[in-house]
């Protein structure tokens, strides 16, 4: 891809996702992350309708009367893109792939951010860290994330490592940031590092996945290869059994990915490719006002 063909891709997406992020997610991002950055401000009486939970203990035994703690939203907030960019990634059956629908919903995020005054980084992995952006706030910066998105291109048959990318987050972003872990999710166990950047942030998985992820066709003896391994094999897709075979594994994985994100206590999303990714976003921001 020429360097005149990368900038017209990067325009094209801005023009998208940045209109989409200001007329469309910038009130609903602000309402649904205001406030989940606090710092701790000071402690005062407590005054009837103040929530019980804010009561500082401390304080209030030793002056025998209930005061609570009062917090002022933090003015920055960091957001930061865990962005899986692993050969499966590039797989696609619909209008667009998982990479190119990946990159529009980094995009909107990202815009929505900087309208925000917001921070972002980004950490780009497939079965290791293939590159990290520190948080940064700017158009500039934004758009520098896209350029990347367009043009990051793994090593040959380059798995997926959930695992690496979360233990390599709560290495590196110490201080608690929004963060979206946007991924195929067809990975290896990766619990425990979950759990704790859960508990250290405010996570949230984005699954995009294919049609044909879920449900082979019955088109006869096809040959196929896994982009991720490179490894090809022929398969008689008429028969029945191969295709329920190949159902269950991707619903044995989804059931998975479920599951760990309910233990950890983050929330887990899920957009196909041939869906609308909009009313996916729209509906998650105005659930968490």
């Amino acid at each position: 891809m020429t360097t005149a063909e990368i900038l017209k891709k990067v325009r094209k997406i801005e023009i998208k996702t940045k209109g989409l992020s200001s007329h469309i997610f910038s009130g609903e991002y602000h309402s649904a992350f205001k406030g989940r950055g606090m710092s701790f401000s000071e402690v005062r009486e407590y005054s009837p309708g103040d929530d019980v939970r804010t009561i500082d203990w401390n304080v209030t035994a030793r002056f025998s009367t209930p005061f609570v703690k009062v917090f002022e939203e933090e003015r920055e907030l960091t957001v930061m893109l865990l962005v899986d960019v692993s050969g499966s990634s590039l797989f696609g059956t619909a209008q667009i792939n998982k990479r190119e629908m990946i990159t529009e919903i980094c995009a909107v995020l990202a815009f929505s951010a900087n309208t925000n005054n917001d921070k972002v980084g980004v950490i780009f992995f497939s079965d290791k860290i293939e590159k990290y952006i520190p948080p940064k706030k700017g158009k500039s910066h934004i758009l520098r994330i896209i350029r990347e998105l367009i043009t990051m291109q793994p090593a040959p048959n380059s798995g997926t490592d959930i695992r690496a990318c979360l233990e390599f987050f709560n290495n590196v972003c110490r201080k608690k940031a929004i963060s979206f872990l946007i991924s195929d999710f067809i990975a290896d166990a990766y619990d425990q590092p979950l759990k704790l950047a859960a508990r250290r942030h405010d996570l949230v998985g984005l699954q995009i996945y294919d049609p044909l992820d879920v449900e082979m066709p019955s088109v006869g003896l096809l040959q196929v290869q896994d982009s991720e391994t490179g490894h090809q094999q022929w398969i008689d897709t008429a028969h029945k059994s191969t295709r329920i075979h190949y159902t269950a594994t991707f619903k044995k994985q989804q059931q998975y990915n479920a599951d760990a994100f309910v233990r950890s206590g983050a929330q887990l999303l899920s957009v196909r490719t041939d869906q609308d990714y909009i009313k996916t976003l729209q509906s998650f921001f105005r659930a968490r006002i």
